[in-house]
């Protein structure tokens, strides 16, 4: 019983790292996916916008 308890805490504590480690990770990724759909909106809206200035013609 005692055997159990040890590895099965021993477990835990290793599944908790390994979700730490990947968490990490998708943070990560999870971040450039939102600076890059962020960067994108950005864009679209400027070239929306409507100019200022002289005209060309």
């Amino acid at each position: 019983m005692r055997q159990y308890a040890l590895s099965h805490k021993e477990l835990s504590e290793k599944l908790s790292q390994l979700e730490n480690k990947f968490n990490k990770q998708f943070n990560d990724v999870a971040d450039a996916l939102n600076f890059l759909l962020q960067k994108d909106k950005i864009e679209t809206e400027q070239k929306q916008r409507k100019p200022i200035g002289y005209k060309k013609q």
